[in-house]
């Protein structure tokens, strides 16, 4: 398992349904601080930010029911991490900036492929796209 993959991990335990709750009432204002990152290396990373963000809100709201908390947790942890901007490589560094939100994001999504494939088909979303394959 990979040091990222073992970090996500560890933040994930650390997730409670309130942590989630908490992460809701803010996920409106960071969403729109996510579409202002600039990581050209990693164009995905603000579509990935936004599905996670969405599949966050319906599951804590209710709307959605079928994913796991592991995912749920996951998911809450990379927002977290992403809008704290104090991350593992400064984003001001253009041709690393974001390296660290894009690989904390990229392993909840491979993490948790099956689940998050299932909510993008339920939801009308093109999973290859949130996973950067299209």
């Amino acid at each position: 398992m990979s040091e990222i993959a073992k970090f996500v991990n560890r933040g994930a335990v650390t997730i409670t349904p309130a942590v989630a709750e908490n992460v809701l009432r803010h996920l409106p204002q960071w969403k729109l601080e996510f579409t202002q990152i600039n990581a050209p290396k990693f164009p995905h990373l603000v579509d990935q930010l936004e599905f996670l963000a969405d599949a966050v809100e319906d599951v804590t709201e209710g709307a959605y029911k079928d994913l796991p908390f592991v995912a749920v947790a996951q998911a809450v942890f990379a927002l977290l991490y992403a809008h704290k901007k104090m991350g593992i490589v400064p984003e001001g560094i253009l041709e690393l900036g974001g390296a660290d939100n894009s690989s904390v994001v990229r392993v909840v999504l491979i993490q948790n492929e099956k689940a998050f494939a299932i909510y993008a088909g339920k939801q009308g979303v093109d999973w290859r796209k949130i996973t950067s394959q299209a």
